[in-house]
């Protein structure tokens, strides 16, 4: 047999970006506003003990620093967050699974079936309110090629578990 190496023309390649990517559910953002409200939460909690018991920062001024910062934080938390969930989307195709996320710069991770090693899906506590789970998929390349699909509806995320277990038992 006589090796060979064709040279493959780029232009014939499959697009991913020509995939139809299902957004993550509406109501995943009620829970993203509910953990943005508990974090400004412990926030605002430390900011007012740190001005109680420091004399130093008890001062009309001092009030005026920390609420207009910590409300311009909480905005920029607020819409970049938004913002963020808005722009990540999944897609299952034959041989993988897509996941688009990225708020100034877009990352999409295609993850091949035959990669997949193990299939999780996570229940939080604000996404059991609403419904929804976390899908996470671990492959043999470690943390870093690990994906976590976050706000899919749960009956969704178990059909989707299901067929992922089944492409890798396909490929065992």
């Amino acid at each position: 047999m006589e090796f060979t190496n064709e040279t493959i023309d780029i232009n014939q390649l499959p697009k991913f970006e020509e995939v139809h990517f299902s957004p993550l559910n509406k109501n995943y953002i009620k829970v993203v506003y509910i953990n943005i409200a508990i974090v400004l939460l412990i926030i605002a909690i430390g900011i007012g003990v740190l001005i109680y018991f420091n004399e130093d920062f008890q001062n009309t001024q001092t009030y005026l620093v920390f609420g207009i910062s910590y409300a311009v934080f909480a905005l920029i938390l607020y819409f970049s967050s938004v913002m963020a969930v808005k722009r990540r989307a999944f897609a299952l195709r034959d041989k993988d699974i897509l996941y688009k996320r990225g708020l100034l710069s877009t990352t999409t991770t295609v993850m091949p079936f035959n990669r997949i090693q193990h299939v999780a899906m996570h229940e939080g506590a604000f996404s059991r309110i609403y419904k929804l789970a976390q899908i996470q998929i671990f492959t043999a390349g470690g943390n870093t090629s690990d994906v976590k699909i976050s706000g899919i509806e749960k009956e969704k995320a178990e059909s989707i578990k299901e067929l992922l277990m089944q492409k890798i038992q396909n490929h065992i």
